[in-house]
């Protein structure tokens, strides 16, 4: 999907561009808006509105191919050697490294699997004007984690109904916090949230209702 960028007094102007060079209807564009564009103040300091369009439909080459051989560079220089498969569907790829070293890949916590999923993402999205999701896995450790993961919430959720406060969890990435908010949101007993700044955050599990005398267990984050 190749998309152009297109300028206007405002957005809709911008679009009605775009309508014209495809030569389509704005359902039938995939349209980004970059800047909404200003008046300014008594003239002054003006911009325009500017978009990215593109047609939808347009059939884009596959990314897998660069997506292995991306992380078969990036394993090279570290001087891993790994035999790598993929699937794509749609704007979602799958990675799977096989590799006589597992341990070493995932890291601590799986930090250095996170960290090859997020340069082969990087990398990737400069090659793809669309959006480009990357999941990199070795020796189903995602889904292991993600049991795990669960379980761990699922057993503090227990025993913050017990003890009726609030607990708050080692910080996680923003995949491993959904998968704690996503394990306990069924519970009406209680109640997650995410707190700290950055990449890496603590989620807290608390008391839907707080019992009486007790303080209320968190803000907002």
């Amino acid at each position: 999907m190749e998309f152009l960028e297109f300028e206007g007094k405002t957005t809709e102007e911008a679009i009605e561009k775009a309508c014209a060079h495809f030569k389509a209807t704005p359902e039938q564009l995939e349209i980004e808006i970059v800047s909404v564009g200003s008046s300014g103040i008594f003239g002054l300091g003006r911009s325009k509105a500017r978009i990215k369009a593109a047609l939808r439909g347009e059939p884009e080459e596959s990314l897998l191919p660069q997506a292995q051989e991306i992380l078969e560079a990036i394993l090279l220089k570290m001087g891993e050697a790994a035999k790598i498969t993929g699937q794509q569907e749609d704007d979602r790829l799958s990675l799977r490294i096989e590799t006589e070293d597992a341990g070493l890949l995932i890291g601590k916590q799986g930090q250095t699997l996170d960290a090859l999923q997020y340069l082969v993402t990087k990398i990737l999205a400069r090659k793809s004007r669309g959006k480009v999701r990357v999941s990199i896995d070795v020796e189903a450790y995602r889904a292991r984690h993600h049991q795990a993961l669960a379980h761990l919430a699922l057993k503090y959720g227990e025993k913050v109904k017990r003890s009726g406060k609030p607990i708050t969890l080692d910080p996680m990435n923003p995949y491993d916090r959904r998968i704690v908010h996503l394990a306990l949101q069924g519970d009406k007993e209680l109640k997650t949230m995410s707190r700290g700044e950055g990449l890496y955050k603590k989620v807290v599990i608390f008391p839907a209702k707080k019992r009486e005398g007790q303080e209320d267990a968190a803000g907002s984050s």
